[in-house]
């Protein structure tokens, strides 16, 4: 149903930013709000370690008086972030955010992380696969698919 995670990566990209565990929680922001995103995933030896979220921020920076100039993103971060693999069904995707309350999803393709999905991402997905979806039964419905154009 709705088609699968590497159909909607292919559509919207596989661009992925991301942040050293030495960076400050100050730069990271920063690079957060520049990009416009809510996520970073966080990098050492060209390998994902984690990843660093808009919530991260909330509970372990701000919730914890930590001053963001001198924390560290590793500090801070969630380790072992929950990934999904890039064949998986895009209802998947959506349900594995659900269940386990994150907003990013890594996506994992031949073991390599390829791309970040937000949870705007699938949502967006959704809503236009069910409306094509919608359209396609009001067609059938009225007849309107089988009637010729005048």
């Amino acid at each position: 149903m709705y088609g699968y995670v590497s159909s909607l990566i292919a559509e919207k990209g596989r661009q992925i930013y991301t942040v050293r565990k030495s960076a400050t929680v100050a730069e990271a922001v920063r690079e957060m709000n520049d990009k416009g995103i809510g996520a970073l995933l966080v990098i050492e030896d060209r390998r994902p370690v984690g990843i660093f979220t808009e919530r991260d921020v909330l509970r372990r920076v701000v919730d914890a008086d930590r001053d963001p100039a001198m924390s560290k993103v590793g500090e801070v971060m969630t380790r072992n972030p929950v990934t999904i693999d890039s064949g998986a069904r895009v209802a998947e995707a959506m349900a594995l955010m659900t269940e386990t309350r994150h907003r990013h999803l890594p996506v994992i393709e031949g073991g390599e992380v390829v791309a970040m999905l937000s949870i705007g991402d699938v949502l967006r997905w959704l809503t236009l696969h069910q409306e094509d979806e919608i359209r396609q039964l009001s067609e059938y419905i009225t007849g309107a698919a089988n009637t010729p154009a005048s």
